[in-house]
């Protein structure tokens, strides 16, 4: 069996949130490959639980702990040395002398790198064939999260985004090959980025539609004769918390005023106090962390997506969309999404539309056409299986830096 080298930013395990869902399933895919040798972070305590599981699907395997405070203070030494702060942030010896030591005594011949800062350790692997995998463009998130702030954070987002968009493009010009999240998102970085434009292409992520299925029967979470409006993310990301925020404060006060009995569920872990703090609203509820996501997403009216800021694909809107849910989305949140609007989702484009559309679909007969719809563009496009077999295309490729 051939052997791979496989870096990922954190581990890959639970598959709950958009980047360890893509990276486990990557991982459970070229376990079936290839001898797997992992290296990566744990920045959450709870995933400790989870190390022999992951283990279980890999050969060599090096977890370390990053502590965000301490990553935070270290990645300011970017401020001095030029570098964007996201290569300091996730810079660790320990994980460097690993995977010096996998390349140096391993028969590695290939490497495949998940999210852009983890490339600093195999920049000068040239000897073995290297894939990176950047998810979004990261580079282009930071300059959304500058748009929304003030300075100096502003000034600081903005830093990070030109000098990690410089950084991105030495790694395609160093790497074998690039993928991206969707086929938009490797559109745009090759605008970006025209001189690497042959490296560049995409694979989707998946949706387990058997999982995710709307023939699966679950007990009732809701309170009787309430109609539920559901956004289920991490809550401690950003773009959610602005999402949910914006959301609550700016959107729902309008429907509840005109259907009283809509509710505002906020599904995720990890709330920040900003997050909690939107339970003190009227008809708004924060979870926190559920056992599973599925009771909540069969029993609620209607799906939310008001992402405003968003890159690649959102695997909240495919999954409900995968339970035959009507999802009404931001354009942000669908970008990456191969969905007609209007016919297996709906689209809003600012806070009027949100209401009167959200209105609409409360009101009217359940449109069960289009949640069918929706689930049949998830079961044609979004497969596992059908996304990953693009990445055995790229790995059989010969070397080409």
């Amino acid at each position: 069996m051939q052997e791979l080298l496989y870096l990922v930013h954190r581990i890959p395990y639970p598959p709950n949130k958009g980047d360890k869902i893509r990276s486990y399933h990557l991982l459970r895919h070229l376990s079936e490959r290839y001898r797997v040798h992992l290296g990566t972070f744990i920045d959450d305590e709870n995933d400790r639980k989870y190390l022999a599981k992951v283990r279980n699907l890999c050969g060599e395997t090096c977890f370390l702990d990053l502590h965000p405070k301490v990553a935070r203070l270290r990645s300011l030494r970017g401020l001095f040395s030029g570098q964007p702060l996201s290569l300091p942030y996730y810079r660790d010896k320990r994980l460097q002398a690993w995977v010096s030591n996998i390349l140096g005594t391993r028969p590695v011949r290939d490497a495949l790198i998940f999210s852009s800062a983890m490339a600093q350790y195999v920049s000068h692997a040239s000897h073995v064939r290297r894939t990176m995998d950047f998810v979004d463009i990261d580079s282009d998130k930071w300059m959304q999260y500058a748009a929304t702030t003030s300075w100096p954070m502003s000034w600081i987002y903005q830093r990070e985004s030109r000098l990690l968009l410089g950084y991105e493009r030495q790694v395609v010009r160093d790497f074998d090959s690039a993928t991206f999240v969707s086929e938009a998102e490797a559109d745009l970085f090759k605008q970006l980025a025209p001189e690497a434009a042959a490296k560049v292409t995409y694979f989707n992520n998946g949706v387990d539609a058997d999982y995710f299925s709307p023939q699966n029967i679950y007990a009732n979470p809701y309170p009787t004769g309430t109609s539920i409006l559901i956004f289920i993310g991490a809550m401690d990301y950003w773009a959610n918390i602005d999402a949910v925020e914006w959301f609550a404060r700016s959107v729902f006060p309008a429907i509840s005023a005109q259907l009283p009995k809509v509710e505002f569920y906020i599904v995720g872990a990890r709330p920040t106090a900003t997050v909690t703090a939107l339970a003190a609203l009227p008809g708004v509820t924060v979870t926190g962390s559920v056992p599973d996501v599925r009771p909540y997403l069969a029993h609620a009216s209607l799906a939310v997506a008001p992402l405003r800021i968003a890159r690649g694909i959102q695997n909240k809107v495919l999954e409900a969309m995968a339970m035959e849910k009507i999802v009404i989305a931001s354009p942000q949140a669908v970008e990456g999404i191969s969905a007609s609007p209007d016919q297996e989702l709906v689209v809003a484009n600012d806070e009027s539309e949100f209401v009167s559309r959200i209105i609409t679909l409360l009101q009217c007969v359940p449109n069960r056409a289009l949640g069918r719809a929706a689930r049949a563009r998830v079961l044609k496009d979004y497969s596992w299986n059908e996304s990953l077999g693009r990445i055995d295309t790229l790995l059989s490729q010969p070397q080409t830096s």
